[in-house]
């Protein structure tokens, strides 16, 4: 006997839509609790024959794979971005929900995600982790900034003000009162704090990064730094999953969106889906290698053809060949040859 499970799963209320094998419904229930709830039924139904469920990836999606998976059952996880583009319709509700990816499990039309390892995952969240510590401790530089304009007082340029001497300069300045002088103090804790919980995980990512040899693999293409390099390997997880090497682009949200019809192809912003500081640290990554590679310079004012105004389309495009050169390095166990001819060889 074969069961079909649709999951609409929250963290107060669940609800699970069952099919047979002939996709007849046989039940449509809301349970009221947390995931053991639905687990345990799911449980009682996989003791009577085959089940496979399907549900949205959102927020602990890897988790609860993990532990439907233990269960014995099949586990396909839908891309909610594209859920949506097939069921847009006026009427939503968890029920009707759970109705339809029971549905599209049985006519085995479900849109997948790639569901990484527990210790991918893990890696994943502590490159997003130091990336927020990371925005915190560049608001707390701008608003150290934000307070000397505001007192009128010229602060050094550039990194100079959190240097060590620009460090001893901000402290010895004389605020004119005593508010403006605790804003300081306690700015400069924040600093403090927020460096030492980053030079931790960065320490521990570099730990992690030494146990993947596509790390070092991937730093040997000029502008790459371990940063980009670990982000890339824990984001792609298994190249192969990649059909071709030009999907990159696509699921790192560095191609157009598009709109063709009648003949007229018209393509407009980027699609910016998929990880957000994967396409952060690559766009980041394409400015050093155009300043450090040849064959990457030579690309980037071919597509800007001498127009200011292209630098940043110029700029996309490299980070997308970029992310194409490393997939295929990482595919082939290939390194980067610094010179144009093996710059396509490995593009290819």
């Amino acid at each position: 006997m074969r069961f079909y499970c649709g999951l609409d799963v929250h963290s107060k209320t669940s609800t699970l839509c069952l099919l047979d094998q002939r996709g007849k419904q046989i039940e449509t229930v809301t349970l009221t609790g947390g995931w053991d709830k639905p687990l345990d039924r799911l449980r009682a139904i996989a003791a009577l024959g085959e089940l496979t469920v399907c549900y949205e990836a959102s927020l602990g999606y890897g988790a609860l794979h993990d532990r439907l998976a233990a269960l014995g059952a099949r586990v396909v996880v839908a891309h909610p971005g594209r859920l949506r583009l097939i069921f847009r319709t006026k009427r939503k509700n968890d029920r009707v929900d759970a109705g339809k990816l029971a549905t599209l499990l049985f006519l085995d039309q479900v849109p997948r995600v790639h569901v990484p390892s527990v210790d991918t995952r893990a890696w994943r969240e502590l490159i997003e982790f130091r990336r927020r510590l990371i925005d915190k401790r560049t608001a707390v530089k701008n608003a150290l900034r934000s307070l000397l304009r505001g007192l009128g007082i010229r602060s050094p340029r550039g990194a100079g003000l959190w240097s060590k001497k620009g460090r001893a300069w901000l402290e010895e300045q004389e605020l004119p009162t005593s508010q403006a002088r605790l804003r300081r103090e306690l700015l400069l804790a924040d600093l403090d704090h927020l460096g030492g919980q980053i030079k931790r995980v960065t320490a521990e990512l570099d730990r992690l990064a030494g146990l993947h040899p596509g790390v070092a693999l991937l730093m040997s293409v000029p502008g790459v730094g371990p940063r980009t390099a670990e982000a890339f390997i824990a984001y792609v997880d298994d190249p192969s999953r990649f059909a071709r090497v030009r999907r990159i682009g696509s699921y790192a949200g560095l191609v157009p969106s598009q709109d063709a019809t009648g003949g007229v192809n018209r393509l407009g912003h980027l699609t910016k889906e998929g990880p957000a500081t994967l396409r952060k640290l690559l766009v980041e990554a394409s400015w050093r290698a155009v300043a450090k590679d040849p064959a990457m310079e030579a690309f980037f004012q071919r597509v800007t053809g001498g127009k200011p105004e292209r630098r940043k389309v110029a700029l996309i495009a490299v980070a997308h060949k970029l992310a194409r050169v490393m997939l295929a390095m990482l595919r082939d166990g290939c390194v980067y040859e610094k010179r144009e001819g093996g710059l396509e060889r490995a593009a290819a």
